[in-house]
């Protein structure tokens, strides 16, 4: 009897924020690095764009008519939205707010400081168990010197959306390590619906800003807020860590870089051969050029100089002593 024919992935779309300024050539770099790595991507690339008004006091879209056109030439959409909750106080909010704009089919969000460098097909995404970027580092909460303990801190916000804070442990971290509780980078995450996702997010992080449980009363939410509330979201809908069959996101497949002199320093010879080759385009080239961490890192072979500095088999531990180094050296650029 023969096997039964394997499944394809389940096509699914991508959201990306993107303003003017850096992050419309962080968007370029994005767009383009998906094109050449899955040049039968079968999704779309959305590019949700703020828009003046609501929460936005000045215009963050792109006015940049060469930067826009050639983003659409590489297969984005752009999908305006007006944000009515946080825009202009806390930018990070974009990403709650846009996704009500999406089309109700699943969807894979990223930053716009993301290079694709291999093929979606290899990731075993479920979207029904929704997850998230583990590449992210102890930023909250802060443990106070009288007040609860992390575990407390993060017991009251579960409570508060009557979540289950025992089921998000991971108990083979030691009692009140940071690494115990369920946070993330919001760098990448994703779930069947963003209509059904967004509601949520939007709703939880509304709460703790706005009526944050006693405990959290000291605690400073912002510019964490998103990676406050997405751990419970994705509780919520009964997801959690992802497993192993996610290792390419974060791995072979996408590179959350967060800065150009940081993916020279610390970022494999894959991630630099995608971003050099992608940039090399004439059409990319010429934009590029505009942005003055592509034009000195990329173009002018400081990004050269920022990864002879460092062992890739022995980096610093913490990103700001990576941060540090390249101000020291005069290559610090974001």
């Amino acid at each position: 009897m023969p096997l039964p024919a394997p499944q394809s992935p389940q096509p699914f779309n991508i959201l990306a924020v993107v303003q003017s300024g850096r992050l419309q050539f962080e968007a370029l770099l994005l767009a383009a690095s998906l094109r050449a790595s899955n040049p039968n991507f079968a999704g779309r690339l959305y590019l949700a764009e703020p828009q003046q008004g609501g929460k936005w006091r000045s215009n963050p879209a792109v006015t940049d008519r060469a930067a826009r056109e050639l983003l659409e030439s590489l297969g984005a959409t752009f999908l305006p939205f007006t944000a009515q909750v946080f825009g202009q106080d806390y930018p990070h909010g974009n990403k709650i707010e846009a996704l009500a704009a999406l089309p109700d089919t699943p969807f894979l969000f990223l930053d716009t400081d993301t290079l694709v460098t291999g093929d979606f097909a290899t990731v075993g995404f479920d979207f029904n168990r929704p997850a998230a970027s583990m590449r992210r580092e102890g930023t909250w909460p802060i443990e106070e010197a009288y007040g609860p303990d992390l575990a407390g801190l993060w017991q009251s916000l579960y409570d508060r959306f009557g979540l289950d804070f025992a089921g998000s442990l991971d108990e083979t971290q030691p009692a009140n390590y940071w690494k115990r509780f369920l946070y993330f980078n919001a760098g990448w995450f994703f779930h069947a619906s963003p209509k059904a996702f967004g509601a949520k997010f939007l709703d939880y992080a509304k709460t703790i800003r706005d009526d944050r449980p006693v405990a959290l009363a000291a605690q400073e939410i912002y510019p964490w807020l998103d990676q406050i509330a997405l751990p419970l979201v994705i509780s919520s809908f009964g997801g959690g860590r992802p497993g192993p069959e996610l290792a390419g996101l974060d791995g072979d497949v996408t590179c959350h870089y967060r800065s150009l002199p940081l993916l020279y320093a610390r970022e494999s010879d894959r991630v630099v051969e995608v971003l050099e080759q992608v940039a090399g385009q004439k059409e990319l080239r010429r934009v590029l050029r505009d942005f003055e961490p592509a034009r000195l890192m990329i173009y002018q072979n400081r990004g050269k100089k920022a990864r002879a500095l460092f062992d890739r088999d022995d980096l610093p531990r913490r990103e700001r002593q990576l941060r540090f180094a390249l101000k020291q050296a005069g290559l610090w650029l974001r």
